[in-house]
């Protein structure tokens, strides 16, 4: 089976809108990026949260030749965890 690499990223995001003039509504969006330098790292308490929480937006994400994901933790040098999403493609 084929294998792409994508990285977790837990992107902040402010919407902007001209006719507000105090205060803009802010969300995290969860992203896949194919570069390590991008993904987000997690403390080791919380990575578990942020996985089950892509693991089950993922389901949408199946179909054509994704057939499915597979989610590696990456500890890095400063004892955070960064999630390394395996996308299966067939």
């Amino acid at each position: 089976m084929l294998q792409n690499n994508l990285y977790l990223a837990v992107l902040p995001l402010v919407h902007m809108a001209s006719s507000r003039l105090v205060g803009f509504p802010a969300e995290q969006v969860m992203t896949l990026f194919p570069d390590k330098n991008f993904a987000t790292s997690f403390f080791p308490d919380e990575v578990e949260i942020y996985i089950n929480l892509f693991r089950f937006g993922t389901a949408g994400l199946v179909g054509g030749h994704v057939v499915g994901y597979d989610f590696v933790r990456e500890s890095t040098d400063d004892g955070r965890v960064i999630v390394k999403v395996v996308q299966n493609v067939a």
